[in-house]
C-alpha cells in the first residue's frame, strides 16, 4: 500500500516538534507499506528551512513544497501560509503516482481540503485525521475573530467531516464534536509514546548538573495557548526554594516570555531552544519532573497533548495544569499531580509537593512509564492504524 500524507507541520525525529507521523510511518514501512509525505520546508516551531526533497529512510519519502513565510507573524499572515501550502501541496500531490490512500491531517484545516481533493481525483480513500478541533480552538482562545473567516472555516470543517471515508481522532474528547458535525465513521488512534525511545538514556548520558536544584522541565511550543506566563508567575512564588524551571522550545510568545522573566528578575527560570525528538530522551534524563500547561479554556479539556505521553514514557512525574480527558490518564496512572489551569499559586504548590518528596515523585514517574507501555504504546497504536488503512483500501 502506498500512503500519501499531506501535513504542513510534519516533523521528522531529527527535527524539533511532534513526531507522531514519522513514528507511525516507520511502523507502516515495517509492515511492507510505502509512505510519501508532502510538507512545508519551514519548521513550525523554529522557522528554519530544510531540504525540499529527501528520503528520510527506506520507504519514507518527503516532498517539501513552497509555503509563504509566516513564522511568528500575525494570524492573517499564517492564513496566507496555510493557503499557499494548500495550493503547492495540491500541485505536488498530483505528481505522486500509484497512491492507494490519501491521509489528510488538521490543523491547519486547509491542507485537509487538499487531501480530500487529491483523494477524489485519484479515486482512492480519504482518511481525515483530527489533531485538534480547529477552528473551535482558535475561536475559543481568541486567535480567530474574523466572522467571515470563522463561517468559512466552519463550513469547510463540516464538508471535510461529511466527505471523509473515515475520521481519525487522537483524543476521545474529540469524538462527539466530529460526529455532531457529520463524521460517519470515527476511529480513535490516540497519542501515545514509545517507551523504548527512552530505554538507553540515564542521568550519566545527560549534561552535568550545574546545581542541586530540583529541576522542572516544560518542553514544547511557546504559544498563546500554552499559558506559560502563569509558569513565570509560579516561578516568582517559588523563589528561594531551590527549584529551577526550564522552558525548552520555541514559539511566537517566547520573546515576550523572556522579556517578562527579565522584568520579574527571575533567577530560577532557564530558557532553552528546541531540540529534535531524537535528543529529547537526554533532555528529560536530566530533569526531576515535567510540566504540561494549557489555558483554562473549556475546549482544551478534550485534548491529549503529546508532551504528556512523552513525559510518562520517560518515567518522569509531572505537574499537569490541564483538566479533562488527559487528566483522567495521568490520574489513572498515578503519574503526577494536578494544578488548576491558570492559577500560579496552585501551580507553585503542586511543584513544591513533588519537590518535597523526591522518592514519591520517582514512584509516580515509574508508574506513568508502566501505564504508557500497557495502554498507549506506539507499536500497538500503529497496529490499529494498519488495520484501519487496510479496511479502507479493501472497501474502496
Amino acid at each position: 500500500m502506498h500512503i500519501l500524507i499531506i501535513h504542513q507541520a510534519f516533523a521528522a525525529i531529527n527535527e524539533p516538534g511532534g513526531t507522531r507521523h514519522h513514528e507511525l510511518a516507520r511502523h507502516l514501512v515495517q509492515r511492507g507499506h510505502r509512505v510519501t509525505i508532502i510538507a512545508s520546508p519551514v519548521s513550525y516551531l523554529t522557522g528554519t528551512t530544510g531540504k525540499t526533497q529527501e528520503t528520510l529512510e527506506e520507504g519514507i519519502d518527503i516532498i517539501r513544497t513552497y509555503v509563504y513565510a509566516a513564522h511568528n507573524k500575525s494570524f492573517v499572515h499564517r492564513v496566507f501560509a496555510f493557503i499557499s501550502f494548500m495550493v503547492s501541496s495540491f500541485i505536488a500531490g498530483l505528481r505522486v503516482k500509484n497512491v492507494d490512500l490519501v491521509w489528510g491531517t488538521s490543523p491547519p484545516i486547509f491542507q485537509a481540503a487538499t487531501a480530500l481533493l487529491l483523494a477524489r481525483l485519484k479515486r482512492v480513500p480519504f482518511l481525515l485525521e483530527i489533531r485538534d478541533l480547529w477552528p473551535a480552538f482558535a475561536i475559543a482562545v481568541g486567535v480567530l475573530t474574523n466572522k467571515p473567516l470563522i463561517a468559512a472555516s466552519q463550513w469547510l470543517e463540516r464538508v471535510l467531516y461529511r466527505n471523509a471515508d473515515r475520521v481519525m481522532v487522537n483524543s476521545p474528547g474529540f469524538i462527539d464534536h466530529v460526529r455532531d458535525l457529520g463524521a460517519k465513521r470515527v476511529e480513535l488512534v490516540p497519542n501515545g509514546a514509545d517507551v523504548r525511545m527512552f530505554d538507553s538514556v540515564s542521568r550519566a548520558d545527560a549534561q552535568p548538573r550545574a546545581s542541586s536544584a530540583y529541576r522542572v522541565l516544560y518542553a514544547g511550543a511557546h504559544g498563546m495557548s500554552n499559558d506559560l506566563g502563569v509558569v513565570l508567575d509560579a516561578a516568582k512564588l517559588l523563589e528561594g526554594q531551590n527549584i529551577e524551571i526550564i522552558l525548552l522550545g520555541d514559539g511566537k510568545e517566547k520573546a515576550n516570555l523572556q522579556a517578562r522573566a527579565k522584568e520579574l528578575a527571575l533567577k530560577n527560570v532557564t530558557f532553552l531552544p528546541s531540540v529534535p525528538k531524537s535528543e529529547m530522551a537526554v533532555a528529560l534524563a536530566e530533569t526531576d519532573a515535567c510540566l504540561a500547561t494549557l489555558k483554562p479554556i473549556e475546549m482544551y479539556k478534550t485534548t491529549y497533548p503529546n508532551k504528556v505521553f512523552d513525559y510518562m514514557a520517560a518515567g518522569k512525574p509531572q505537574v499537569l495544569a490541564i483538566d479533562g480527558v488527559v487528566r483522567e490518564v495521568v490520574d489513572a496512572a498515578g503519574a503526577g499531580v494536578f494544578a488548576e489551569p491558570g492559577n500560579p499559586q496552585a501551580l507553585a504548590d503542586a511543584i513544591m509537593r513533588l519537590a518535597k518528596d523526591p522518592a514519591k515523585s520517582r514512584e509516580m514517574g515509574l508508574a506513568g512509564r508502566a501505564y504508557i507501555a500497557k495502554h498507549f504504546d506506539r507499536s500497538a497504536l500503529a497496529e490499529k492504524l494498519v488495520m484501519i488503512l487496510g479496511e479502507m483500501t479493501r472497501e474502496n
